[in-house]
């Protein structure tokens, strides 16, 4: 996946309220296989990936995790935090040494709340994210699941 493909924050963000959630990121790094959450727990912080990759994956039952999309530089890596029950959706596994700076999830929730501007900002670019994994996960599954693959038969 290319960041033109979704937004990264640089591009959804305005560089005020880019700048504010910059001043709680935590510089952070994953060696390569490293599990960075995994899905049905809580979730209680997101990253944007600095350098490396990070795969997206999905519980099948009776099968290996189907791996729904690979994200990589300035793009988030999780979504699940912002929004109730705040349980991951996925799984993600680093596929490469990663690094990324790392967000508390109740941190930017409380300055989304105080400053509804950044939250709309933030509830936007997060909404955008989460309506493409949505078709990158449908067109996976329907890839590797349906009988005619992703394409249409008609």
């Amino acid at each position: 996946m290319n960041a033109s493909s979704t937004s990264t924050m640089l591009q959804a963000l305005p560089a005020e309220h880019r700048a504010r959630l910059m001043t709680i990121a935590r510089e952070v790094s994953f060696p390569q296989g490293t599990r960075l959450f995994e899905e049905g727990r809580r979730a209680d912080r997101f990253w944007i990936i600095r350098t490396g990759t990070v795969a997206l994956d999905m519980r099948v039952p009776g099968r290996r995790a189907a791996v729904i999309e690979t994200v990589g530089h300035n793009e988030l890596v999780g979504w699940s935090w912002l929004f109730a029950p705040h349980t991951w959706h996925l799984g993600a596994e680093a596929t490469s040494p990663v690094r990324a700076y790392e967000f508390d999830a109740d941190v930017v929730r409380g300055m989304c709340q105080a400053d509804p501007a950044l939250g709309m900002a933030v509830a936007l670019w997060v909404g955008d994210v989460v309506a493409h994994r949505l078709r990158s996960a449908r067109t996976r599954l329907l890839d590797v699941y349906a009988p005619y693959g992703s394409g249409n038969s008609r």
